[in-house]
């Protein structure tokens, strides 16, 4: 984990410059790198807990916040939520910041009393999400899609 953890902050909302960023987060990512921005401002718009991580850096004003870490939730806030996008900037990785996302997510307080959280994630994630009790032991439960035609 990374010593200067006091130099990050949570944000619930992303200013413009921080959508910015988020959009080059995405552009790293082979699961989200053809989104757009003006799909992604909708998206924000309809998503009902948005975690963004910023590096508070030096904290010399007039100094921009820099997006450096990501995840959202939909959710009912009673019966489901589904956690998506959970990111960290490619140089930032390994050093423990998808940790404070997960952990804000799992702390969240308009989040706890929901029932059924879930998320999707490659198989080589599986143990990183299993620190916060998610299993891929679902039973017969199968994952289903459908694409836009």
């Amino acid at each position: 984990m990374t010593d200067n953890m006091d130099k990050y902050r949570i944000v619930a909302t992303l200013t413009e410059n921080q959508v910015s960023d988020l959009m080059d987060l995405y552009k790293n990512e082979f699961w989200c790198d053809n989104r757009k921005r003006e799909d992604v401002v909708r998206m924000l718009a309809a998503t009902d807990v948005t975690i963004g991580l910023v590096d508070e850096g030096d904290g010399v004003p007039p100094r921009e916040l820099r997006l450096i870490g990501f995840t959202r939730v939909i959710t009912d806030f009673v019966y489901r939520a589904m956690i998506f996008d959970v990111i960290v900037h490619p140089t930032q990785r390994k050093s423990g910041l998808g940790r404070v996302l997960m952990d804000a997510v799992a702390n969240h307080p308009k989040l706890q009393s929901v029932e059924n959280i879930s998320l999707n994630c490659l198989p080589k994630m599986i143990p990183f999400y299993e620190r916060w009790g998610f299993t891929s032991n679902v039973g017969e439960m199968k994952y289903m899609r459908r694409l836009k035609p």
